[in-house]
């Protein structure tokens, strides 16, 4: 038997959910899960199980699809995921419903968009870097050793001074750290310094 199950959320324990579960009972909910976390939060107990719960045939009920998901791009996964399941998905203040050829176009619409929205943030990262390259700018982390230590680990390592144990803990740092800049700097292993015989 088909059945209908609604999922709530509220950021914080302030907010009430008595507005999201009314509405999900006169959708005819037999099951509602809640949640009480930020839409960003990747772990939602509330959420993990009401898609467990979920059979063939059956349908997700929301009072708003910002209560499921972060964004657009997120809701298309979410729903992708329920389709490949054969369950539908039904938003109520947005008005969508998978389970009819009007929800799945406006479903469809929405990946468009959030396929525009992809390729929109990948278009303006690849502007932002580009600028900055042009304004002479590095990229990337910083380095963890600045240049003149560097040198300084090259040198005291190449001379046999210090191991990479002891480089990584006077300038507080990994040992793959060092091993890393010592690698750029194409130093081989450190002389073997031999004591006279007795």
């Amino acid at each position: 038997m088909k059945m209908k199950v609604g999922y709530a959320r509220v950021s914080t324990e302030i907010q009430n959910l008595d507005l999201q579960t009314r509405a999900l009972t006169l959708a005819g909910c037999e099951r509602i899960y809640e949640d009480c976390a930020s839409g960003a939060k990747a772990i939602r107990p509330g959420l993990k199980a009401a898609l467990r719960c979920l059979r063939d045939g059956d349908t997700l009920i929301v009072w708003r699809f910002d209560r499921l998901a972060r964004s657009v791009p997120h809701l298309a996964q979410i729903v992708s995921g329920l389709q490949k399941r054969n369950i539908g998905f039904v938003s109520i203040t947005e008005a969508i419903d998978t389970t009819s050829e009007i929800g799945l176009m406006m479903l469809y619409m929405l990946g468009a968009v959030a396929q525009f929205e992809r390729a929109l943030i990948r278009e303006r990262i690849a502007a932002g870097l580009d600028a900055a390259r042009s304004r002479g700018q590095q990229l990337g982390r910083r380095p963890a050793l600045k240049p003149e230590e560097q040198k300084e680990v090259a040198h005291l390592y190449s001379s046999g001074e210090l191991g990479t144990n002891e480089l990584a803990a006077r300038y507080q740092v990994h040992p793959r750290t060092i091993k890393r800049c010592l690698d750029r700097t194409f130093i081989g292993p450190p002389p073997v310094t031999r004591r006279a015989a007795k």
